[in-house]
């Protein structure tokens, strides 16, 4: 038998070890779709200070303005997970298709955890969501926004009819303001800070879906949050759970740290960098340490969804609610 070439066992090694290496430190490829307004900011926290790093993942983004264009690209495959999905709309598409949108975070929405909100034009004469009787109304889009929009109006004495609404996409709702094109709207944050600090508009009320739908200040209105898409908890369990683990660490984070977490939207969101501390941040929470009142809140709101059209069946939420 021949002597081994030390040197070519210790060339074999080195190259097997770089190999399994390079089979450690291989990223697993995530496809997230992205709706940049503040609700989004776990995902640029986690991104930003390298928690999905830690966990081995590498997000893929799609920027995706608004529900629906996140809903078609969840039930067609095209992404894996939703950043921010409206709640409503995620429902509306697990009717349709079971288990397409599985919500791993909720993000709450209150008159402290400010979002969605009534503004007016400066000049015009109103000081409550009554006075809005005549005007020209926008709002967030999707047919979720609007609809809760038109609720929240009727809950102020105004029927259709009584105003216009128009959808408009969020990217557009401060030049709409700042030219007068509308009166007021239903918007969200964070365009209603831009408008305030632009001082085109003021705020009439916010924490809306929480007094007018769920007929509590106190309640979470809990409108929209992260969803996964069955398939790819199914078929990557394990690439999931490490996603939901980087923004389980995001969220603990962003509620220890919101003066520092706030900073993160100034280039990943609309947010110009002298809005970003004014904007609110929301209640997010993993599901998995929601309480029975928080799930009731969010039963709730999902039959106003129903009761209004935008989600077909009624349907319990705890089966949409994924731990991982």
């Amino acid at each position: 038998m021949k002597p081994l070439n030390l040197g070519i066992c210790v060339m074999a090694a080195l190259a097997l070890g770089a190999i399994a290496t390079g089979r450690a430190v291989a990223q697993d490829k995530v496809s997230v779709g992205v709706f940049p307004i503040s609700s989004s900011l776990p995902y640029f926290v986690a991104l930003e200070r390298g928690f999905f790093k830690e966990q081995n993942i590498a997000p893929e983004m799609t920027r995706l303005m608004g529900g629906p264009p996140n809903v078609a690209a969840m039930m067609t495959n095209q992404i894996e997970v939703s950043a921010v999905l409206v709640t409503l709309e995620g429902l509306n598409a697990d009717v349709k298709k079971p288990g397409v949108a599985m919500y791993i975070a909720m993000h709450s929405q209150t008159k402290v955890w400010k979002m969605e909100q009534f503004v007016v034009r400066n000049g015009f004469k109103a000081e409550t969501i009554a006075d809005l009787k005549g005007a020209r109304l926008m709002s967030a889009p999707g047919p979720a926004n609007v609809n809760t929009a038109k609720a929240i109006l009727a809950k102020n004495g105004l029927k259709e009819g009584d105003y216009t609404i128009d959808q408009l996409d969020m990217g557009q709702h401060v030049n709409a303001m700042t030219a007068g094109t509308f009166d007021g709207g239903y918007t969200l944050e964070p365009s209603a800070s831009m408008m305030i600090k632009a001082g085109v508009a003021r705020s009439l009320e916010a924490g809306l879906i929480a007094k007018y739908i769920l007929g509590d200040e106190a309640a979470d209105a809990y409108a929209a949050g992260c969803a996964m898409t069955s398939e790819f908890i199914q078929k990557r369990p394990e690439v999931a759970r490490h996603f939901a683990a980087a923004w389980s660490k995001a969220i603990d984070f962003i509620n220890k740290n919101p003066d520092e977490a706030r900073k993160y939207l100034a280039k990943n969101t609309f947010t110009p960098d002298n809005v970003v501390d004014m904007v609110p941040m929301l209640g997010y929470v993993m599901v998995g340490d929601m309480t029975p009142k928080q799930i009731a809140d969010l039963q709730k709101f999902a039959d106003f969804g129903n009761s209004i059209g935008v989600v077909p069946e009624k349907l319990d939420v705890t089966k949409v609610l994924q731990k991982l």
